[in-house]
């Protein structure tokens, strides 16, 4: 077997949340141009786009509509299970799916705490639980979490997003710690500053913008197309004794 054919994500599924745009949709789209067919877990059935492009390498696309702001643990095994009725298997996890609320910590609210927390935390802790007892029997899988700068920086105005994102990189670690005996791998992206939906109030503030852009020694904005590549490394054999690693792909925003 070649190194590219390392590569190769032939005959494999994998369950992407959040995949209808941004860095999900990017991510999904590499997963199957390495091969994979996609299940896109999303709010909304609107995932058109991602479908049109994932079809058109010659793989499939199934779109599962689930609001994870609402969704008890019991939806999300539910969900893992319609994965698995649908193709008879889940060998990919990708924990993409995030949302943000600003503003400043003396007068930050409960339920933009509570909110946060549960859907960059809470659903990708227990979709993880849900898709690990399947791997388990299939002999293994992988399971990519989306961690961020603010798995190691404090940020401004985002505690409930620094608090989970740090969340991320922990429970990374924990659960590589006990599945890697498993055969299930378990990593994370930290992706830097992405031009994404998330950070469109970023971008639209020039001052803000500028001063971020000056701390990026490679000198733009990062684009959801920049993590297929590492995607489908962990996604792939050719990471199978990488075990909880949190991965920086930030334009060496970190090494500043």
């Amino acid at each position: 077997m070649s190194i590219l054919d390392l590569f190769r994500l032939d005959g494999k599924v994998a369950l992407v949340t959040g995949a209808s745009q941004g860095l999900g949709q990017g991510m999904s789209v590499g997963l199957a141009e390495a091969g994979a067919d996609i299940v896109g877990l999303d709010r909304t059935e609107d995932c058109h786009e991602t479908c049109a492009e994932v079809e058109a390498l010659g793989r499939r696309f199934l779109n599962l509509k689930l609001d994870l702001l609402q969704a008890t643990v019991a939806d999300l095994d539910a969900a893992v299970q319609q994965v698995v009725d649908a193709f008879g298997r889940i060998d990919i996890l990708v924990n993409n799916a995030g949302i943000i609320r600003r503003a400043p910590a003396l007068d930050y609210s409960e339920q933009d705490w509570d909110d946060v927390l549960q859907i960059n935390l809470k659903v990708a802790f227990f979709l993880s639980q849900a898709a690990a007892r399947r791997m388990k029997d299939q002999g293994g899988g992988k399971i990519i979490n989306i961690a961020s700068m603010l798995s190691w920086q404090g940020g401004i105005l985002i505690p409930s997003y620094t608090a989970a994102k740090s969340g991320i990189a922990g429970i990374t670690r924990a659960l590589a710690n006990e599945w890697a005996a498993l055969g299930i791998n378990v990593n994370a992206i930290a992706p830097g500053y992405m031009a994404t939906a998330n950070t469109a109030p970023l971008r639209a503030d020039a001052a803000r913008s500028e001063a971020i852009m000056a701390r990026i020694p490679a000198g733009r904005w990062g684009t959801p197309q920049d993590l297929k590549g590492l995607t489908v490394y962990m996604a792939s054999p050719a990471s199978d004794y990488m075990h909880g690693a949190i991965v920086p792909l930030d334009g060496a925003w970190l090494a500043r």
